[in-house]
């Protein structure tokens, strides 16, 4: 006979994928190994491990040099990888850029595009809500161009004011204006599409950050209509090593390179150099080949298991885990309190006790979460705290993951006589 609890529980069971990925079979300290922690990096399924697997023991070379049997394979697995990641996403390959991750993205964008058309009178709009990987570049180059950074505030419900926004790009100086497409910390899902024709009319450029977004939810980043759309492959169940930055055309070619060397040179003479054609002219000496192939394998995984029913999947579980998450004594969630309005994750804090304090007591008992403050310092002091608590979803969790925190996060209270 089923329970309250059994009914609950499996109601929000959509995906059932948990033994395509090797490392949840684990046990740590001989309990099962339960993965909260998707939104700092995913576990990767077998599928995306096999295909690096095989591609370095079978096909491994240089990418663009050789004309033998080895270099022509490996020239097809990276460029299918590229055509494959573009599809995924709306957009297309000549303009999808391969980079180390989106932090060296964001950095492209800030040295490659901001160096040339920021100077002086003018400003970069940013939002309190950011990593610091969409923080800092940009703090650099006001400072070394004389503009002026700006951020769009965060409400008590952890959301941005479109009204801020338009009277920000009235000022006339706005040059950029850059967000994240979902909060890593509040969860909150920004209206991407809606902003960025609001800068686009007002003249400036766009660029956002997907890290959060592209891994959890169906993501066409040609309707959403930035100029710039950034995000990792780590996230996405892909490996390490490997981000993307998806550029306009028009901007891409009219910026000089980020780096230089390798693949990114045309020709070379004794007192100059031309540069190679998109997106080569961004992807400088050897590129992560294998992390291609790896997030190629990624992207068609979930591609099979649908983006629609991804985020079907992760917005129940994380309603599961809004409503658990309130029965414990003294927990605060930030951010949007609804889980349509956020995507897979939550922050906490739980009164008298530190966020590091809860990671190690959820740690006890096998389940990983985040604490810190998740490189968005600014953001923390605007909530008036030092760190959060976060626990993050994937394709791959269940309920019994949520109730194994919940468990943890109340043996916790008991040990601090809460």
């Amino acid at each position: 006979m089923k329970t309250a609890e059994s009914e609950r529980t499996t109601a929000v069971s959509t995906l059932d994928v948990r033994d395509d990925f090797p490392i949840l079979s684990r046990h740590i300290d001989g309990r099962p190994l339960v993965y909260l922690d998707s939104g700092a990096t995913s576990q990767k399924p077998a599928a995306v491990i096999d295909a690096i697997s095989d591609y370095l023991s079978e096909h491994n070379a240089n990418v663009h040099r050789g004309v033998y049997a080895l270099a022509q394979e490996s020239d097809a697995a990276y460029e299918s990888a590229r055509e494959r990641i573009a599809a995924f996403v709306g957009w297309e390959p000549r303009t999808t850029i391969f980079t180390k991750n989106v932090t060296e993205a964001i950095n492209l964008v800030a040295y490659a595009w901001g160096r040339t058309n920021v100077g002086p009178g003018d400003a970069v709009l940013t939002t309190q809500m950011e990593h610091h990987a969409n923080i800092v570049p940009w703090q650099v180059l006001c400072r070394e161009r004389g503009a002026e950074l700006r951020y769009l505030e965060v409400d008590e419900r952890g959301e941005l004011s479109l009204d801020q926004l338009d009277r920000e790009l009235a000022r006339g100086d706005v040059k950029l204006v850059t967000f994240t497409h979902v909060s890593n910390v509040l969860g909150t899902i920004l209206p991407v599409a809606e902003m960025t024709a609001r800068v686009r009319a007002a003249g400036a450029t766009s660029l956002v950050d997907g890290a959060q977004a592209v891994p959890h939810m169906p993501v066409n980043t040609a309707a959403l209509g930035a100029d710039f759309y950034a995000w990792t492959g780590h996230k996405a169940l892909g490996p390490t090593g490997i981000g993307v930055l998806h550029g306009r055309t028009e901007i891409l070619e009219q910026m000089e390179p980020f780096l230089t060397g390798g693949d990114m040179i045309a020709s070379v003479d004794f007192d100059g150099a031309t540069w190679n054609e998109l997106p080569f002219k961004f992807e400088a000496g050897t590129p992560p080949i294998a992390e291609a192939v790896g997030l190629g394998a990624a992207v068609d995984y979930l591609s099979a298991l649908g983006m629609e029913r991804v985020r079907a999947h992760e917005r129940k579980l994380t309603g599961y885990l809004l409503d658990r998450l309130r029965e414990v004594p003294g927990l605060r969630v930030v951010g949007p309190p609804e889980a349509e309005n956020r995507g897979g994750l939550a922050s906490f804090t739980i009164e008298g006790m530190h966020a590091h304090d809860i990671a190690e007591l959820a740690n006890r008992g096998g389940v990983c979460i985040r604490a810190g403050h998740h490189c968005a310092q600014p953001l923390m002091r605007r909530l008036g705290v030092a760190a959060t608590a976060r626990a993050s979803v994937g394709v791959y969790n269940e309920p019994v993951d949520v109730d194994a925190l919940i468990d943890a996060l109340l043996a916790g209270r008991r040990v601090f006589e809460l």
